[in-house]
């Protein structure tokens, strides 16, 4: 793996831009499997307190959600080997001898790519907690939950039986909302029906484990009905977090508008109530607004940014990009 760049602020955010291989000589040149990944703070906690990082799993994305701006160039699947090389990159940057005495230290599968998309990420999974002194871990994998994807699914669980146990594992699913011909427009690939989602959610928590989350990166034209929710999802074993838009170049495309406004934090919306007055546990995910210039929140792909002719202004704001030859 080679370090192409990386920009962010150490209390914050860092951004890093990697190249995981040569193209063989049959490729094209501008297949040089170019991939992101993070590592990030939650102001105020320090670092020994929660410390995040976000991995890729694939080269690109082939789902391309409207949202995110990862949906382009696929290149295939990381090895398990390539997903590691990510973390152990980070790890050996804070703590050299690969103890992390950090009180939760979660590693998301959720930059670059679909997980359920590359079976390598099951390996990582089982190896995870032999591989470091972390007794903090947490693995937190978000999925689209393709049609396709039950073997992988299957799987995991068995490996999440065996290997993560009394709330050491979170899993997300990435809903954005209720109307079924909307999400197929926002994620235009085959995925489970909510029920399907339900009964696996209901064979995957067990008593002691993290609510498995449904997520809704929210768009004002996207409703989300509480009663569809009730219908299916559990509040003792599913819960709602709602996060704001990023400002990536999809959302400018595709015309998106945020639902949550990520400068009033304080603000109130009916829909948190009335899916709170279902006995939900609902979570306004707001993170900083200088992560929107990072590019380290989820949906932001700094390569694009760099690519791109004409610069969005609230975000990617990216300093090194002269260093960067694509």
């Amino acid at each position: 793996m080679r370090i192409i760049a990386e920009y962010g602020r150490d209390n914050l955010a860092t951004v890093y831009v990697a190249q995981m291989r040569e193209p063989a000589s049959s490729e094209k040149s501008d297949h040089r499997y170019f991939l992101e990944f993070v590592e990030s703070l939650q102001p105020p906690l320090p670092r020994e307190k929660k410390w995040v990082l976000i991995v890729s799993t694939l080269f690109g994305c082939p789902v391309q959600c409207l949202m995110c701006d990862a949906g382009s160039h696929y290149q295939g699947t990381l090895s398990a080997e390539e997903i590691f090389a990510q973390i152990d990159f980070l790890v050996r940057k804070r703590f050299t001898n690969g103890s992390i005495p950090v009180d939760k230290f979660k590693i998301q599968f959720a930059r670059m790519g679909e997980p359920s998309f590359n079976r390598n990420v099951l390996e990582v999974l089982k190896d995870l907690p032999s591989r470091y002194d972390a007794p903090g871990l947490i693995p937190s994998l978000s999925t689209i939950a393709p049609v396709g994807s039950d073997r992988f699914f299957e799987r995991l669980l068995e490996i999440k039986k065996k290997r993560y146990t009394e709330g050491q594992f979170q899993l997300q699913f990435s809903i954005h909302t209720t109307d079924e011909k909307l999400r197929d427009k926002l994620i235009p690939v085959k995925k489970w029906k909510f029920a399907q989602i339900a009964r696996y959610g209901e064979k995957f928590y067990q008593k002691g484990d993290r609510k498995i989350t449904l997520n809704f990166a929210l768009a004002e034209e996207m409703p989300v009905e509480p009663n569809i929710l009730y219908q299916c999802f559990n509040p003792d074993i599913f819960l709602i977090k709602i996060t704001p838009l990023n400002p990536t170049y999809q959302v400018i495309q595709n015309r998106l508008t945020s639902y949550i406004d990520p400068l009033q934090k304080e603000k109130e919306y009916t829909v948190v109530e009335a899916l709170r007055s279902l006995g939900y546990e609902v979570i306004i995910s707001i993170g900083e607004v200088e992560e929107n210039h990072i590019g380290s929140n989820c949906g932001q792909y700094l390569i694009k940014h760099l690519t791109a002719k004409d610069h969005i202004e609230n975000g990617y704001r990216y300093g090194t990009k002269d260093s960067i030859v694509l």
